[in-house]
This record gives C-alpha cells, sequence and structure tokens, in this order.
C-alpha cells in the first residue's frame, strides 16, 4: 500500500477513530486503525467491538492495500505535522512496517495483519430513514446531560430512541434519565422511521454521533435494527451495538397535575443559581427556592461555609412555595434552555417539578426536589 494524503483530511479521518479505540484493552489489535486504500480513496476503521467507526477520505493511491497500526500513535504524529503537508504513508508487507512521512520528518510504525482486525457483522436493518443533522443534534445534545452513570442500572446508560404518540400524531422521541431528571424530547417523525424499534444508544456512541452532527447542511441516513443502530454520512459510518434491556416506562414520572407556573428568565435564572451555589462545599448543595407574588428568593444554607441568597423578579401568581433542588440539576435543566424564559410547573414541595421552553411542549424536563 502506497498513498498520499492532505495533512488536514488525515487528521480529521484519525481523529475520529482514535477517539473510539479504547486507551486500555487486552486485545493488541484493538488499539490499531485499519487502513483500506483502493481506488481514489482511503478508509480508517476503528473499533471497541461496541462501536466501529469507518471514515472515508480523498486521497492519492500508488499502490491499494490494507494495514493496520496503531490509532493513538498515528493521530499524535498527525497532528504534529505542520498544516497543508502532504503525508505519505507506505506500508512495507516484508518488514511488518508503516512509514509515514511529511517533508522532512519520516516515521516507521509496527503494523499488526489486517486478517486479524475484527469487522462488526452487519446486520439486517428493520428501519432506515433519513434526518437532518440538526434535528438529530437537538434530539441528543437535550437528552444527554440526563444519561444515568450508574452501571447497576445499565439500562439507563443512554438514550432512548424511539417513535411515540404526542398531540400531533407520532413523533421521534429520546429520552433520558437517571432516576433524578429526566429529559424528554421530540422532533418531527421523519419518513420511513414508523416500524423502527425502540432503541437505547450508549452514552460512548452519543459522544462520537456528536461529531458527525456538526454540520448544518448533512443528511444523516439512520439504519435501526433490534441490536444495533447505524448513523451514516457519505463520508462517516458509524455502526453501534444498542443497550441490551428494557428502557423502564418514563410517562409514569412526567406529572401531568402540576398547576403553579413560574416563568423566568432562562440566563439569568441559571445565573442567579451558579452565584449562590458558590458557598455550598458540594456542588450537589441544594438550592431553595422561596416562591412568593412575583418574586423567587434562591437561598443556599452552608452551615461549614456560609450562606448566600438572591432575589429574581419572575412572574408567579398561585400560593406561597418552599422547595429543594440540586444546585447542579437545576443549572444542567435551566442550561438546555434555547428560549428566553423558562416555564417550571410545581405540585408542592415534594412533587417531581416540570420544566419546559417557554409554550414549546416537544422539550419537556422533570427534576425531583430535595429536602432542604
Amino acid at each position: 500500500m502506497k498513498i498520499s494524503i492532505e495533512r488536514g483530511a488525515l487528521l480529521k479521518a484519525v481523529a475520529q477513530a482514535q477517539s473510539v479505540v479504547e486507551r486500555r484493552n487486552t486485545i493488541p489489535i484493538l488499539a490499531n486503525v485499519l487502513i483500506e486504500a483502493e481506488g481514489d480513496s482511503v478508509s480508517f476503521r476503528a473499533t471497541d467491538l461496541d462501536i466501529e467507526v469507518v471514515d472515508k477520505t480523498d486521497a492519492m493511491v500508488e499502490r491499494a492495500g490494507a494495514t493496520t497500526v496503531s490509532a493513538v500513535t498515528l493521530h499524535e504524529i498527525v497532528r504534529k505535522l505542520p498544516d497543508g503537508a502532504l503525508v505519505q504513508l507506505t506500508d512495507d508487507g516484508a518488514t511488518g512496517r508503516l512509514s509515514v512521512e511529511a517533508g522532512r520528518s519520516s516515521f516507521s510504525l509496527a503494523t499488526l495483519p489486517k486478517e486479524d482486525f475484527p469487522v462488526m457483522a452487519s446486520s439486517e436493518y428493520s428501519a432506515n430513514f433519513s434526518a437532518p443533522a440538526p434535528v438529530l443534534r437537538r434530539l441528543f445534545d437535550k437528552s444527554k446531560f440526563a444519561i444515568s452513570t450508574e452501571e447497576t442500572r445499565y439500562y439507563l446508560n443512554g438514550v432512548y430512541l424511539h417513535v411515540a404518540d404526542a398531540d400531533g400524531g407520532k413523533v421521534l422521541r429520546a429520552v433520558a434519565t437517571d432516576g433524578h431528571r429526566l429529559a424528554r424530547i421530540d422532533a418531527d417523525l421523519p419518513p420511513g422511521a414508523e416500524d423502527m424499534p425502540g432503541v437505547i444508544v450508549p452514552r460512548k456512541t452519543v459522544g462520537e454521533l456528536r461529531k458527525l452532527l456538526d454540520d448544518d447542511d448533512a443528511t444523516i441516513a439512520v439504519s435501526v435494527s433490534e441490536t444495533k443502530v447505524r448513523f451514516a454520512t457519505p463520508v462517516i459510518t458509524l455502526t453501534s451495538k444498542v443497550i441490551d434491556g428494557t428502557f423502564p416506562d418514563y410517562t409514569r414520572v412526567i406529572p401531568s397535575g402540576n398547576t403553579r407556573k413560574l416563568e423566568v428568565d432562562a440566563t439569568a435564572f441559571a445565573q442567579a443559581v451558579d452565584r449562590v451555589a458558590t458557598v455550598s462545599s458540594e456542588r450537589s448543595r441544594a438550592v431553595k427556592l422561596q416562591l412568593d407574588e412575583d418574586r423567587l428568593v434562591l437561598s443556599v444554607n452552608a452551615p461549614d461555609a456560609g450562606a448566600a441568597e438572591e432575589e429574581l423578579a419572575v412572574a408567579y401568581n398561585d400560593e406561597r412555595l418552599e422547595i429543594g433542588f440540586n444546585a447542579k440539576y437545576l443549572l444542567e435543566i435551566a442550561s438546555q434552555v434555547d428560549r428566553e424564559n423558562a416555564v417550571f410547573m410545581f405540585n408542592s414541595s415534594g412533587d417531581p417539578t416540570l420544566m419546559r421552553e417557554g409554550n414549546d411542549t416537544s422539550a419537556v424536563y422533570v427534576v425531583m426536589p430535595m429536602r432542604v
């Protein structure tokens, strides 16, 4: 194999590959990226056996072929090469080395046989549809903060992507929860997604997928089966196993009878919570909300560190209410609001609170209160 490729294109492809590779693995080949050159393009494939990413890019292929080399080492080398450099990769099958040359720099890297590289078995996808990148980005970006990190409840370690019924008909819905807070985000159902099985997309996959969704003009081809999910652009294909488990019935957690309504400027609210939480020694310390006619008092009382209080002008005309929340959870939920106003719906100080953005019901958040 002998190819020449522009440093920027190579860096982008190798960066995507090396981020999938597990740093600590017991199988040496999994630390490598599989480089396959043919025609006028080269593909870089990496896997951790749960996720596989293939990044295709244009290159001048003098001699077609394939080899595997350490993903992290190759990424570090390419990262340190000068901008605009033309990089030449030459695989010498006899010595088992890959030479990397650019300008006056040259490196020789150990390779492993391409035959040993595990390629993820392709499955029959029961649903195939396309969705604009901004739509998928919104679904995952607004829900991922609520993904659980508790390994025991592994079925909560991802975003549940499924077809659901909403007021206006069927929607494509993303839900994540860790038992303390919940995010439920809806988007219009793309044609072809009607029969999609509900899948739990793992946290790591959600992180890797984010890199495919940066281009606002991109359209992502999504394929879903009971065991796998695949997201593809013309250049990158990301295939992942889904979490084998049943996502709990989240609809039971979303309160429908909350009548006390608070409307507040989302940015001002987030900044005020952040300020008063400064005095608490732990980020999880409760912030107390005292609600009265058109005013909200946020307070934190940490006996060992001090106390803080801040008042905000808000729209609220129900009876007086005192309720406490984990400061970190409040901040994360408030930071999801793209519109000017956040609307909180309360019932009592012991019941879950609902939050949405203005009158938009396509993004709904639930947060459990704390005792204060």
